[in-house]
């Protein structure tokens, strides 16, 4: 067994919240293990996180092995085109421990948004897990607007 799978086998996402950064409104929280590459997930978000100037991503994790440079890169994803990339890094993670990773992702302006009814479906947030530069999973989300 290699390192990546190592770590990843005592690696769990427990949940991920959304939350409207200037309302504190939770707009999402989804619990389960989204860290499990096998499946794609679903996330019913209400349609106002369009209009959401920042929101706030809440991600709590556990970890039995440590994890050095812990990172993650996403992309959203509309009909498999890239529309937009992230990248965040949280750092050392100490074994045996749970986190909670908070990262703000600012909302694109309103004329280059489209319309909740014809995002509903087709957006996929696609997560990808890294110790450094080894590649631990890759998590995707398939978005509902309601």
């Amino acid at each position: 067994m290699g390192k990546g799978e190592e770590i990843l086998n005592g690696f769990q996402v427990n949940w991920v919240k959304l939350i409207d950064v200037d309302s504190e409104k939770v707009l999402w929280h989804g619990k389960g293990d989204f860290s499990d590459p096998e499946a794609e997930h679903e996330a019913k978000v209400p349609k106002e996180i369009l209009q959401s100037r920042v929101v706030r991503r809440e991600i709590n994790f556990s970890s039995a092995e440590p994890i050095n440079k812990f990172r993650l890169e996403q992309r959203l994803l509309f009909k498999k085109n890239i529309l937009e990339e992230w990248y965040f890094e949280y750092g050392l993670v100490m074994p045996n421990s749970t986190n909670t990773w908070h990262s703000n992702i600012e909302g694109a302006p309103e004329s280059q948004l489209m319309p909740a009814s014809v995002l509903n479906g087709n957006v996929v947030i696609e997560t990808k897990f890294f110790a450094d530069d080894i590649l631990l999973s890759t998590s995707s989300i398939r978005l509902f607007y309601v």
